[in-house]
């Protein structure tokens, strides 16, 4: 497992390869992202890298979460203090809107660092995990695209229905799992093996071909794509 970025999505659009090939692409604000806390397999068990993105205004941040990035007075920090107990070292920064870890090797990744869209720069392919678009209450056609039913002579007021779900006379119940209308997106999604297009060092984009879970500004995670084999050659990278 190796450390990825957090990021927020500025939308899609297409770019053109020198032989005129379209390739649809997602545009990707990838950092900066400022190290929080680094977790130890001796204190806390498990190695992995805490990310913050993007500045949370210090009105709107909670005394909690101020106090996870900064040292701030507090009764138990007098009282760690005047006990001589060793406290976290605190990044010191603004308090974050989107705070992520990754489980990964801490070796040299210090409290207080900061990741921009180079950590991408010989990665072929990424892994990102966003929220998806949240629909509602949706019906089978439009949840599980079934056809629907027949627009025929008899067929009355149930064109988009679901149908029959039952089993006759044994089960006589309806089984579980079947593909009914419900509740559809607002779900945590993961696109795996999305081929990285082009990278914007200067104003930390990062351009990927294809879609990515979420409406436009939801917040992404984005780490390189562990998918076998890797790949040698990416022949969408622009840049």
């Amino acid at each position: 497992m190796s450390i990825g970025l957090l990021g927020q999505k500025l939308g899609m659009t297409q770019l053109y390869t020198e032989q005129g090939e379209v390739i649809p692409v997602t545009v990707i604000q990838a950092g900066p992202c400022c190290v929080l806390q680094v977790k130890t397999l001796e204190k806390d068990g498990y190695e992995a890298v805490q990310l913050g993105f993007k500045d949370k205004p210090r009105r709107l941040a909670k005394r909690s979460e101020r106090g996870h990035v900064a040292n701030i007075d507090s009764k138990r920090q007098k009282a760690a203090a005047a006990a001589q107990v060793a406290t976290r070292k605190k990044a010191e920064c603004e308090p974050k809107r989107f705070v992520r870890e990754f489980r990964a090797a801490v070796d040299g990744v210090e409290v207080g660092q900061n990741f921009d869209v180079e950590l991408f720069d010989k990665v072929f392919a990424v892994d990102v995990t966003a929220t998806s678009k949240g629909r509602g209450t949706a019906g089978v056609m439009k949840r599980h695209n079934f056809s629907g039913q027949r627009m025929t002579h008899g067929v009355k007021k149930c064109h988009r229905h679901l149908g029959g779900t039952g089993c006759s006379s044994y089960p006589s119940r309806v089984l579980k799992g079947k593909r009914m209308a419900g509740h559809y997106g607002a779900a945590r999604c993961t696109v795996r093996n999305q081929k990285v297009v082009l990278i914007d060092k200067e104003n930390n984009l990062l351009v990927i071909r294809g879609a990515v879970p979420g409406p436009t500004g939801a917040f992404v995670s984005i780490r390189p794509t562990n998918k076998l084999p890797a790949p040698k050659h990416n022949k969408w990278r622009l840049a």
